[in-house]
């Protein structure tokens, strides 16, 4: 076998022992879910929730029934939304700063206004992210609470 192949088949097998679920794992391998990079981290926030491995990983973890898992999979997709609007907002603010930079003279009040935008996307995220575990707390018996605060504890699910 050639020596470059040998990394590839063992992670091969390791999905193969531990399911799909093994590639969406921690960096030591196994089982598990760990959370995502880019723009979804740093000052933006950082639930780093898509819509499928998540959770599946959730509702193993917490014993989640079929409509739990739908009204769950439904705020997800809310969050999600909202956190690329946020991207994209803060894109927005990124070149209004860079173009401030760029000009023959510096427009303060672009500048500021910019700045006032990133402000009220952080704000509008911080409401989104308080009104889904609201519903995420109403949607969970105390047990599965527990669970998810246990999760979030550990640094497994990142908020």
């Amino acid at each position: 076998m050639y020596p470059g192949m040998i990394a590839w088949w063992k992670r091969a097998q390791r999905r193969a022992a531990f399911g799909a679920a093994a590639g969406c794992g921690r960096s030591g391998g196994g089982p598990g879910w760990a959370h995502a990079g880019g723009e979804h981290d740093g000052e933006l926030g950082g639930w780093s929730f898509g819509v499928r491995r998540p959770l599946r990983f959730l509702a193993e973890r917490l014993g989640l029934s079929d409509k739990q898992v739908a009204e769950l999979a439904r705020l997800m997709d809310d969050l999600k939304t909202e956190r690329a609007q946020a991207a994209v907002d803060n894109r927005r603010v990124t070149a209004a700063f860079a173009d401030a930079l760029a000009g023959d003279t510096f427009d303060e009040a672009r500048v500021a206004e910019a700045a006032a935008a990133r402000v009220r996307t952080a704000e509008r995220l911080r409401e989104a992210v308080v009104k889904t575990l609201a519903r995420t707390h109403a949607l969970l018996d105390p047990e599965q609470r527990s669970r998810l605060a246990y999760l979030i504890r550990t640094g497994a699910i990142t908020l």
